[in-house]
């Protein structure tokens, strides 16, 4: 059977999946490693489990040469070199969908905390004073809430919203159907100087690094309310230091920060510490028992289903096949360099071993095609080395 790697603490849920399917041999790890203990523990790794901390770079999918799949049991995937595991020929799944609820609810949480003052109200309780006032406090009822980027947890947060009693605008690069009554934006612009609480769920990279910059939170009506729980490169912080000082912005919540500490003993660095109206969390929106539950499941169904059947639907780095009930004796994994006459090969090696094609499957993404053959006969050492050695194939597997 496969070794499997975990690290980072994956919920036991994962490992309920892989020894259901008869998975044993896991091996776990309870954070990151560094650069030369994570090769080490990759050394014999078909399946790899990591969440947003460990590195997958070039060297250490390098060190992973039996590495097959690699799950990441988060959302995102920047931790990966997701052009090299596809050059290796090895597809990358992650959680998409499974932490969806548990962000949504921190973000409406901190929305009521900060329209309610309660971060500095608690704070000054604490320290002996007693400031009983309705002054800069409100209700989330009747307030409009702007979302920026109506994907699955904009969308969530949406509808959620709506059953507080908040009007809804959006903006999003794509087209989207609104939920309810959200309506949609006709620039993030419009939605700045319309909005009593902005919340950011975008993707991190170049497209949206300081979105939020000095001009955008200069568009944003005073005593408006920021929360970001989707990338820290997306607010220009110093920018909203200055406008949360100034007073033009009345509170803030963040859950991501441009660069984060490494472990639970470094301290953040930035200039919002110590703000009384703003809410500072270690990026934990998705960060739930229920939520984590569901990605260690997601997750590992994921890796099992490509172990044994060479699904890669909903992989991100390779192209989708679906799932497909095996036919003939032995279901062949082909991943090769997308040029004409590839599949035409293939099939012509195995039938120089006389191995009949019962079932085929084929899908390209760029540079590299993926097929699955099913096919009677006895699949030997000897064609598995005919396979693999050959110039168009990028990698070959057998199914578990």
């Amino acid at each position: 059977m496969a070794q499997i790697v975990l690290f980072e603490n994956i919920h036991a849920s994962a490992r309920a999946v892989f020894a259901a399917a008869g998975y044993t041999d896991i091996a776990t790890f309870s954070s990151a490693l560094p650069s030369a203990e994570l090769q080490a523990a990759l050394r014999d790794a078909e399946i790899v489990g990591i969440r947003s901390r460990t590195q997958m770079d070039r060297d250490a999918l390098a060190a992973a040469h039996n590495a097959r799949v690699i799950g990441c049991f988060c959302i995102g995937t920047n931790q990966v070199d997701l052009d090299g595991a596809m050059q290796r020929g090895i597809p990358v799944f992650n959680a998409p969908f499974s932490n969806t609820r548990s962000v949504a609810e921190l973000v409406l949480g901190e929305a009521i905390l900060l329209l309610r003052r309660i971060p500095e109200k608690n704070l000054r309780v604490h320290q002996g004073h007693w400031d009983k006032t309705a002054a800069g406090a409100f209700e989330a009822r009747g307030k409009t809430l702007g979302i920026i980027g109506y994907g699955n947890i904009g969308s969530q947060i949406s509808t959620l919203a709506e059953a507080l009693g908040m009007r809804v605008v959006f903006h999003d690069v794509e087209a989207k159907l609104p939920l309810g009554n959200a309506r949609a934006a006709t620039s993030m612009a419009e939605l700045l100087e319309q909005a009593d609480v902005v919340t950011l769920h975008v993707p991190g990279g170049k497209s949206t690094e300081n979105i939020i910059d000095a001009a955008a939170l200069s568009r944003m009506k005073r005593g408006a309310i920021l929360i970001n729980a989707s990338r820290g490169g997306v607010v220009d912080i110093p920018a909203l230091h200055a406008a949360l000082t100034s007073g033009h912005i009345a509170g803030a919540a963040l859950d991501v920060f441009p660069t984060e500490p490494k472990s639970a003993d470094e301290p953040l660095d930035s200039p919002l510490l110590g703000l009384p109206n703003v809410i500072l969390t270690p990026h934990i929106g998705g960060s739930t028992q229920e939520s984590q539950e569901n990605i260690g499941r997601e997750v590992a169904e994921k890796l099992v289903r490509f172990m044994e059947f060479g699904t890669t639907k909903g992989a991100v780095n390779f192209p989708e096949l679906p799932f497909i009930e095996q036919s003939g004796c032995a279901r062949l994994l082909h991943v090769h360099r997308n040029q004409p006459g590839a599949l035409a090969t293939l099939d012509s090696l195995l039938a120089s071993h006389g191995l009949n094609i019962v079932g085929q499957t084929l899908q390209t993404n760029g540079e590299i095609g993926y097929v699955l053959t099913d096919v009677d006969g006895d699949v030997t050492d000897a064609v598995m080395v005919a396979l693999r050695d050959h110039p168009i194939t990028i990698r070959c597997d057998r199914t578990a």
